[in-house]
C-alpha cells in the first residue's frame, strides 16, 4: 500500500498516512478538524509486507557473496588476435556455462 504524504492549509499539521490508491484521500485534519487537509506532491513511497521475493531476494541489501578462497571468477573475453566475435553466444550453441556443464 502507498504511504501518502498530507498537510492541513489551516493549521500547518503535515503526517503521512498509508491507504490503499483506491481509497479516496483524506479530507479532515487529524489535529484541528478543518476540512483543509490536502495530499501532498512527494516521491512515491511504499511499504513491503510479508515474505516473497523482497524478503529472499533484496533484503540484504544488494550485498554480493564473498567470493570463496581458491575460486577465480570467469569472464568470457572476446579473443581479439583471431579476430573473435564481440557478441555473446546464445545458449544451446554450446557456449554458455550451462551448456559447457552438461
Amino acid at each position: 500500500m502507498p504511504i501518502y504524504e498530507y498537510r492541513c492549509e489551516a493549521c500547518g499539521h503535515q503526517e503521512e498516512h498509508l491507504q490503499k490508491a483506491s481509497e479516496a484521500p483524506l479530507a479532515a485534519c487529524p489535529s484541528c478538524g478543518k476540512a483543509a487537509y490536502k495530499k501532498l506532491l512527494s516521491a512515491a513511497g511504499f511499504q513491503l509486507k510479508g515474505s516473497g521475493w523482497y524478503a529472499t531476494d533484496f533484503k540484504s541489501g544488494g550485498k554480493k557473496p564473498a567470493e570463496k578462497p581458491g575460486e577465480a571468477k570467469t569472464e568470457s573475453t572476446p579473443d581479439t588476435k583471431t579476430g573473435g566475435s564481440t557478441e555473446s553466444a546464445a545458449c544451446g550453441a554450446g557456449a554458455c556455462p550451462a551448456c559447457v556443464a552438461n
